[in-house]
This record gives structure tokens, sequence and C-alpha cells, in this order.
């Protein structure tokens, strides 16, 4: 935990403080700095950068930049290089086989839970049969749940049923249409909770 010889070796190779984004070199940078006064009672024996490290590693710290090898190798590919055939046929294949498999997820349903809320025209209405002509009401994306009668006072109930809809196929309007349109035993219809599933 102390610095070392090494530690001056690789600062003087560095040079120059590390950016900002590099923030534990910079952090190194600063702290061996901090020993500018101290550096030749630093432990250790100052040896050449290239020296420190495992023992089986060549050194190429010393190796001439402008080596012609370097330039025979293009790590990142040219951009005016053509692109081979079967690397774009591939390529295509790739992109068809990823738009067939999105193509076939299945898309996500709305729905949502409704409690109606029918009240009646006064105490003398057959419920069940209010309830009959309710249930009676079929769609594409409807289904039909519980239900049970609910005093309103007077001696009158009214009922109130749930349904679970598929928000694009059904909506609250179309049912209150449909279920008014019994007006022999309806006289309003309200949404009593409305909730997405």
């Amino acid at each position: 935990y102390v610095p070392s010889q090494a530690d001056i070796a690789v600062f003087e190779a560095v040079g120059a403080p590390p950016p900002a984004d590099l923030f534990h070199a910079l952090r190194w940078y600063n702290h061996i700095k901090s020993y500018e006064k101290q550096k030749a009672s630093l432990p250790g024996v100052k040896k050449a950068l290239g020296k420190y490290g495992p023992a089986d590693v060549e050194d190429t710290t010393g190796a001439a930049a402008d080596s012609k090898d370097d330039d025979d190798i293009d790590l990142f590919g040219s951009d005016d290089e053509e692109e081979s055939e079967e690397a774009k046929k591939l390529r295509e294949e790739r992109l068809a086989q990823y738009e067939s498999k999105k193509s076939k997820k299945p898309a996500v349903v709305a729905k949502s839970s409704i409690l109606l809320d029918v009240k009646p025209w006064d105490d003398e209405t057959d419920m069940a049969k209010l309830e009959e002509c309710v249930r009676s009401i079929q769609a594409d994306g409807l289904v039909w749940g519980s239900s049970k009668l609910v005093p309103v006072g007077y001696g009158i109930k009214k009922l109130q049923i749930q349904c679970v809809v598929e928000d694009d196929k059904v909506g609250t309007d179309m049912l209150e249409e449909r279920i008014t349109a019994f007006e022999d035993y309806v006289q309003s219809m309200d949404v009593a909770a409305f909730n997405k599933i």
C-alpha cells in the first residue's frame, strides 16, 4: 500500500494527468504526484517501464511506433471496402428472421373490468328478468361475471353486475345503449367502477 519506484516509472511515462472520466487513474496520478519531493526515497529499484510486470511477457514499450507491420493491420475495417456477397446474404437472412419473429409476437389485448349499476323503475320490477335481459347482451370481447342486488331505498334494489371487456371491441357507451334499450325494466345504468386489467 506504499508507492514504489514502479509507480514513479509509470507516472513519468504517463506525463500528463489522465482525463476526468478515467477517475481511478486520475486519483492514482494525483496521489503519486503528492510524493514529488520524496520520490527518490520510495522503496524499490527504478527500472525501465517495460521491465515491470510478469517475467515471461516480452517488453514492447520501447518498440518503434512506426513499425511497417502496423500498416498492414486494419483493426476497424475500412469503409470503402466492399461487403462480401456471403456476409451480405447472411445479414439479409438474419434481418428477415428478426422481422418474422417480431411479427409473430402476440399483440397485448387491453382489457378492463367494469362494475355496472343497473337501476329499475320501481320496487315492483322483476329483478330476475332484468338480470336475464342484461346477461342476454352478447358481444365479441364481453364476458359477464358475478352479480348481486343492492338495496337503494324504499324497497328498491339495483342490480350490480361485473363484466370484463376488451377495450378495442366493447365500450361503456355501447353497454349503456344496449342495457337501457330494455326500457320496461331499466330506468338507468351507471358505471360504478372501471379498472384496467
